[in-house]
């Protein structure tokens, strides 16, 4: 397929660098590769003229992080064969008078002709508009009816929560802030506000209304606010300081969901859905400390030997899991709109997952949870930071990543849907001996190690952004880039689109070498100590048929790789598998 992309055939005054035939080419292939279309690029064949519709792609661009493309003169019904478009002047007039007009805030979309085989194709430029003034909607339906999201490779309508959402988010939300309706401060712990009282006096000396009359200081705080004359819990001040908050809003728990497969729907041999079903109940301090304990109760745990003592390694970091529970009950959304809705945690054979109601608050997007941080519920977040709940606000992501880094594990995996924000924290070790065994066939590439971890990412995942790999790797933007063009000279990656749209698969050379083979040396080994316990060299040799020198190589190699721990020494050694990889 040849691309032309003549000059001057590019339209509008975007801040983003002009897409080039490479960028339309590129389009195109992938669309052609998935027989399908994307998240960010939607596909239409106008061949008879404008679509009908568009809207419903502005809007939902418009409102997605990043924005997204329409491709026009792809024939979704054939392959997405390229059958041309129409008229391509006359679309982009109609385009643009839609994007103007009709849609609130204006858009202003860029245009792209280019010619593949002889045929006209259109690509359009959907950007995202600013926080404060999402959603972005077709004024003809108004704003209930015209507002739309990107779902998957689909455009879906909004539902009312969604755009209360948006709306709710151009200002500083307050539902944490305020009173309570038939709550009194007979309903707080009033042992707990006092010695909450007393370390903030400890810690602020210099912080004179916290030496006013106790009540005094309890408003000042924003726990308690006058209403007509009666001091009354504010929801901030319940959920951290109440008796039993769930009396005025009984939906404002943590659930805990244990299932026995890897989906929902899988039984147990007895036919039960669950292995385990708990509701947690109370103010914050205590739902946080007894979800943290079960919930690491419930992961299963390795056995490490350390001369007379025993560690047990857990299936999930436990300051990972404590995070993502803290983040859950402090980011979550606390307006009437999802007030009954609770937090869910779910635990799979392969995965563990929280789910909290309300979707990235603010300037914040999956992209920059690291770096940016925005506080929906500031009340909420000082009363936890005071009571060492929380720490650095923002510091919560880095540390669920830097623990499940330190463990070799993927790194958890988030996801803004809007209506909720999910955390996914996969439980296979990225460097495991299958891995580094895997790797090991491409010990000729000159790679480095961060390269190497991002082959294994790709072995358990379809593919990888610039993003996850400064993610994986906690590098910068360039770094990732140049290292990834690395990998793809390399021969084992490939690169499909370019610039902002560009990701990485295993190239087919790749996978071919990730096909069913005879097992390795180590793999063997591996799998006899699952089998047996431990080894040493006699049965080593038995079982490789091979002698001394070898299988004392072996052993050693693997011993000082990390995959072995040995016990005793010379003749007498005895090898058992590493816990982190039993």
């Amino acid at each position: 397929m040849v691309v032309t992309v003549k000059e001057g055939q590019r339209y509008g005054k975007g801040k983003n660098p002009a897409m080039t035939n490479e960028d339309l080419f590129d389009l195109i292939t992938t669309v052609q590769r998935f027989q399908s279309e994307l998240n960010d690029l939607e596909v239409k064949a106008a061949q008879r003229g404008t679509p009908q519709r568009l809207y419903e792609s502005l809007s939902a661009f418009a409102n997605r992080t990043g924005g997204g493309v329409i491709l026009l003169g792809l024939d979704e019904n054939r392959a997405f064969e390229v059958i041309g478009v129409g008229d391509a002047h006359r679309i982009m007039e109609d385009v643009s008078s839609l994007a103007a007009e009709n849609m609130e805030p204006a858009l202003r979309p860029e245009f792209t002709v280019g010619e593949v085989q002889g045929k006209a194709v259109l690509a359009i430029e959907i950007f995202e508009v600013a926080p404060e003034q999402k959603p972005c909607f077709y004024k003809t339906a108004g704003l209930q009816s015209g507002s739309y999201i990107r779902v998957g490779n689909t455009n879906r309508q909004m539902s009312g929560y969604e755009v209360f959402s948006y709306l709710t988010a151009r200002a500083q939300p307050t539902f944490d802030e305020e009173p309570v309706r038939d709550a009194t401060l007979d309903d707080l712990d009033r042992e707990r506000l006092e010695e909450y009282v007393r370390r903030l006096r400890r810690a602020r000396l210099d912080a004179p209304y916290l030496n006013r009359p106790f009540e005094d200081v309890l408003r000042q705080l924003r726990i308690v606010r006058d209403v007509n004359g009666v001091l009354r819990p504010t929801l901030a001040g319940l959920l951290m300081f109440g008796s039993y908050p769930q009396t005025f809003e009984p939906q404002l728990i943590i659930t805990f969901l244990h299932y026995y497969g890897t989906d929902e729907a899988e039984k147990t041999p007895r036919g039960e859905r669950f292995l385990d079903n708990r509701k947690f109940e109370g103010p914050i301090p205590d739902m946080v400390e007894a979800v943290g304990n079960y919930v690491m109760a419930s992961i299963r745990k390795s056995s490490l030997i350390e001369g007379l003592l025993r560690r047990d390694i857990p299936e999930y970091p436990e300051e990972a899991v404590r995070e993502a529970v803290v983040n859950a009950v402090a980011h979550r959304d606390y307006s009437p709109y999802v007030r009954g809705s609770y937090i869910q945690i779910r635990l799979f054979a392969d995965r563990l997952e929280v789910q909290s109601p309300g979707g990235l608050y603010g300037n914040v997007t999956e992209e920059t949870l690291e770096e940016e941080q925005s506080t929906r519920n500031r009340v909420l977040m000082r009363l936890m930071e005071d009571a060492h709940l929380v720490e650095n606000r923002g510091s919560g992501i880095r540390a669920m990543i830097d623990a499940m880094r330190r463990l070799n594990l993927e790194p958890p995996r988030f996801q803004d849907r809007r209506a909720s924000f999910l955390v996914t924290f996969r439980s296979h070790t990225l460097m495991g001996p299958e891995a580094i065994a895997w790797l090991n066939r491409f010990a000729d590439r000159p790679l480095t190690d961060r390269q190497r971890l991002a082959l294994v990412y790709l072995r358990y995942n379809e593919q990888l952004t610039n993003s996850d790999y400064q993610r994986l790797n906690h590098v910068d933007s360039v770094t990732a880039s140049r290292e990834l063009r690395g990998l793809v000279q390399s021969g084992l990656v490939e690169q499909h689109s370019t610039r902002r749209w560009a990701y990485y698969t295993l190239s087919s050379a790749a996978k071919t070498e990730t096909a069913p083979m005879p097992p390795s040396d180590e793999e063997r080994i591996i799998a006899y100590l699952r089998e047996h316990g431990s080894i040493n060299n006699a049965e080593c040799r038995k079982l490789l048929q091979t002698d001394i020198q070898r299988a004392s190589n072996l052993l050693r190699k693997m011993h000082n790789q990390g995959l072995l721990k040995r016990e005793g020494e010379r003749r007498w050694a005895r090898y058992t598998l590493h816990a982190v990889y039993s």
